[in-house]
C-alpha cells in the first residue's frame, strides 16, 4: 500500500508499486506468496490477473500459476477460459473455485480445511469485505514510499476497531516497509 494507505490510485493502477519497490521487498513479498495454499481474491482482479500471470515471465509467475485459486464473486462468474491451452498455468486458473455464497460462511469453510495458509491478494473492495468479516488472522503490509493523496483504500468503513498486534517489521533499501500484524 501506499504511505497513505492506498492499495491502488485513483484511476485503479498500481503501477508505484514497481517503481518503489527493490529487488529486496520483491523477494519478501514473493516469499509471502509462495507460503501460500490457497489465494483468493475478488472477481474483477481474476480476470485482470488471470490473462497476465499465464504467459508471464515475472518472478512471481511460477506462484502465481501453481498456488490453487479460489474468486469470490457476487455476480456471477463462469471461469477463465483457458482457449484450449494445455498448459499448467492455464489449467491452474481455469481450474479456480468459483464461490458466490455468504463471504464470511465460505471464508469460515475455506479455514477449516487441512493445508497452507489462504493469501487474499485484491482487489480492494472484496479485501474491505474479508477485513469486515472479522476473519483476517494476519495483515502483511508493504508500505512503499510513495504518497497518492486518493485512491482505493482497503481500511475505511470498519464498523468496530480491530486491535493489532505488531509480529514484525522489515526494512528494505527502496524504502518499503513490511507490517506483520496478528490480529
Amino acid at each position: 500500500m501506499s504511505f497513505d494507505g492506498f492499495v491502488s490510485g485513483p484511476d485503479g493502477k498500481n503501477d508505484w508499486i514497481f517503481k518503489t519497490g527493490d529487488e529486496k521487498s520483491k523477494g519478501w513479498a514473493l516469499a509471502q506468496t509462495d507460503q501460500a495454499g490457497l489465494i483468493i481474491m475478488g472477481r474483477k482482479s481474476f480476470e485482470a490477473m488471470a490473462p497476465y500471470w499465464v504467459t508471464s515471465t515475472d518472478a512471481f509467475a511460477p506462484a502465481m500459476n501453481s498456488i490453487p485459486k479460489a474468486v469470490f464473486t457476487q455476480r456471477g462468474y463462469k471461469g477463465f477460459d483457458a482457449g484450449g491451452s494445455a498448459s499448467a498455468a492455464h489449467a491452474s486458473w481455469a481450474q479456480a473455485r468459483v464461490i458466490n455464497g455468504d463471504l464470511a460462511g465460505e471464508i469460515r469453510l475455506l479455514k477449516a480445511e487441512e493445508g497452507k495458509p489462504i493469501v487474499a491478494i485484491g482487489g480492494a473492495g472484496f479485501v474491505r469485505s474479508l477485513i469486515a468479516t472479522g476473519l483476517v488472522d494476519e495483515f502483511c503490509l508493504a508500505v512503499h514510499p510513495v504518497v497518492l493523496g486518493g485512491g482505493m483504500p482497503i481500511f475505511n468503513g470498519v464498523a468496530a476497531p480491530v486491535y493489532l498486534k505488531l509480529r514484525d517489521v522489515v526494512a528494505f533499501p527502496g524504502g518499503v516497509v513490511a507490517h506483520i500484524y496478528g490480529v
